[in-house]
């Protein structure tokens, strides 16, 4: 079994909380959100990739540039302002809200505003507790010799500033497909709506 096939394996075993044998690979899980929380920090800069696999997926390569970073963002709707007058308990508009973006996507524009000389290539989830989702983003650093001269990352020094915040990423475009069906949907009752006001 080749090395990245095995560092999947276990990914996916602590994934599930299996004890195989001697090892408790949900404790394993355990312990690393509990060391993820204690940093305190949103946004942390890593020396390398935890799931190796995963990274490579998305864009990693071990090359001058390119660099990863582990995000926080907590679980739930997000904020929402209660209103103050003129609403039923029953309209308040507070609870069961969900956010028109995915956590993920939340995740990378975090760490692109974080490293605004850099463009967010991919990311996946390594780890969650009750109170957050972890991701950990690839990102390339446009400017640098070794990107503009890669014949697969080039692309990034023109016209690609700001893919996160633009949806360009694979997480972004899936919320503004998603988005442009809600809205297609929205504007077909309305439409319906006024026609059968008109007869």
């Amino acid at each position: 079994m080749s090395a990245g096939k095995y560092i999947a394996k276990i990914f996916q075993k602590e994934w599930k909380g299996v004890k195989d044998g001697d090892h408790d690979y949900k404790s394993l899980m355990q312990q690393r959100t509990i060391d993820y929380r204690k940093e305190g920090r949103t946004v942390v800069k890593l020396d390398r990739p935890t799931n190796l696999p995963s990274a490579k997926q998305v864009g990693y390569k071990a090359k001058e540039g390119i660099f990863v970073v582990r995000a926080r963002v907590r679980k739930g709707s997000g904020t929402h302002i209660r209103p103050k007058n003129k609403r039923r308990p029953k309209r308040q508009g507070k609870d069961k809200l969900t956010r028109r973006k995915s956590i993920r996507s939340i995740a990378e524009e975090r760490a692109s505003k974080k490293f605004e000389n850099a463009e967010v290539l991919g990311s996946y989830k390594i780890a969650e507790d009750g109170q957050s989702h972890y991701y950990e983003i690839v990102l390339a650093d446009r400017e640098t010799p070794t990107i503009k001269n890669d014949a697969k990352l080039k692309f990034l020094s023109v016209g690609q500033r700001g893919r996160a915040e633009r949806g360009k990423t694979f997480s972004g475009g899936k919320n503004k497909a998603e988005n442009k069906k809600v809205h297609a949907k929205k504007k077909k009752k309305k439409a319906m709506q006024t026609h059968n006001h008109n007869k």
